[in-house]
């Protein structure tokens, strides 16, 4: 996935500018960005407070983490059953 040259914090604070009653035009243009990656960030960050996106972060880690120590053993069943299949 691309790495955002915006920060947690930054991001956060283009939301809380909208929300303030800043026009969305208005926040795109002054922090250069057009309105879908503005409406992307808000759907993933709208609501949250900058120590909620560490949390969020450190949770999508170990998310991925689980994931390939799952798929692993899955796969080694997959080329066992495969060989046993062949035979």
């Amino acid at each position: 996935m691309r790495q955002s040259r915006f920060t947690e914090a930054q991001i956060i604070g283009m939301i809380k500018e909208q929300e303030a009653g800043m026009p969305t035009t208005e926040v795109c243009r002054r922090h250069g960005l057009s309105p879908a990656p503005f409406y992307k960030f808000k759907a993933k960050y709208g609501g949250m407070e900058v120590s909620d996106t560490h949390r969020l972060k450190f949770l999508e880690d170990e998310n991925a983490k689980l994931k390939r120590l799952l798929a692993d053993p899955m796969l080694d069943n997959v080329v066992l059953k495969d060989l046993l299949g062949k035979s």
